[in-house]
């Protein structure tokens, strides 16, 4: 076992805290969610102030921030950076109260490096010193991936993943997925989080599945499958868009066996109870 205070050293560990952050106030957002998308939510919620001074970074000159990571489980951790910490004056509080500067160190090891806690945390203890938290948590490096971390197949019915995500997915040929999604086939639906609209599509041949269909997605020199409408606005946004917002997940799945007839009726159905033909990116 590799201890994390033996792993991930500051300056000061002293004057370090440790931030296991879990889930911000909205439910359908998630700390991993947001690392793992750079959102600018993810260094609010390590910089804000509140009057618990518990949790907060008084007094201290580094932060180590973490993220859950839940494809694992709750004692599971995806470290998030190390972090200059600088206290914001006049203070305030319930808002940003401290200036985060990224430091250069143990970047490389951001959304890939796992921990794992002796138990589950509360969200009231969630800010830690660092020098005394191998004593209360005995944080162990459980794992350290090749990339960016994505965890195992959630399931069909948990895919939710940006255009980021389905690349490395994809492009590295990630064991886990690929067997899932290349032994059925199904109806899948993708959203363009800019504006809300979707598009209804299917798998339903019968070579390899969704895993196939959507490597006509991922690929880099390509990114919308043939698709008219994602060609149109590759034409108009550029690539950046497809890759920035573009959200894809599984609505059914079928076993391979299924006839592409009955599928195709199935991709008819939702495509009419979203009306996307009208209202989405659906031309017929």
């Amino acid at each position: 076992m590799i201890k994390l205070s033996e792993f991930i050293k500051t300056p000061n560990n002293a004057h370090t805290k440790i931030k296991f952050n879990m889930n911000p106030a909205d439910p359908n957002l998630k700390a991993w969610d947001l690392l793992l998308e750079d959102d600018p939510e993810w260094l609010i919620m390590n910089s804000w102030k509140t009057k618990q001074s518990n949790n907060n970074l008084n007094h201290a000159e580094y932060l180590i921030a973490m993220a859950q990571y839940y494809p694992y489980g709750p004692e599971y951790f995806a470290f998030g950076g190390l972090y200059k910490v600088e206290k914001k004056l006049p203070e305030v509080f319930n808002d940003v109260g401290y200036e985060l500067t990224l430091m250069k160190e143990y970047q490389e090891y951001i959304k890939r490096l796992i921990i794992k806690i002796e138990k589950p945390i509360g969200r009231d203890v969630y800010n830690r010193r660092y020098h005394t938290i191998q004593d209360q948590l005995n944080p162990e490096v459980y794992e350290i991936a090749p990339n960016i971390k994505l965890g195992h197949f959630p399931g069909y019915q948990n895919v939710r993943m940006n255009h980021k995500e389905m690349q490395q997915v994809l492009l590295r040929e990630d064991p886990s997925w690929k067997s899932a999604l290349s032994y059925v086939k199904g109806i899948y639906v993708i959203t363009d989080k800019s504006n809300g609209k979707l598009y209804i599509g299917s798998a339903s041949g019968n070579t390899d599945g969704i895993w196939q269909r959507w490597s006509g997605y991922a690929h880099l020199e390509n990114l919308t499958g043939g698709n008219k409408e994602f060609n149109n606005i590759l034409l108009n946004k550029g690539k950046e868009h497809i890759q920035k917002y573009f959200q894809y997940s599984i609505l059914e799945i079928f076993d391979t066996r299924t006839k592409s007839e009955f599928i195709l009726e199935r991709e008819n159905y939702w495509k009419n109870v979203f009306d996307t033909k009208k209202n989405g990116m659906n031309h017929n």
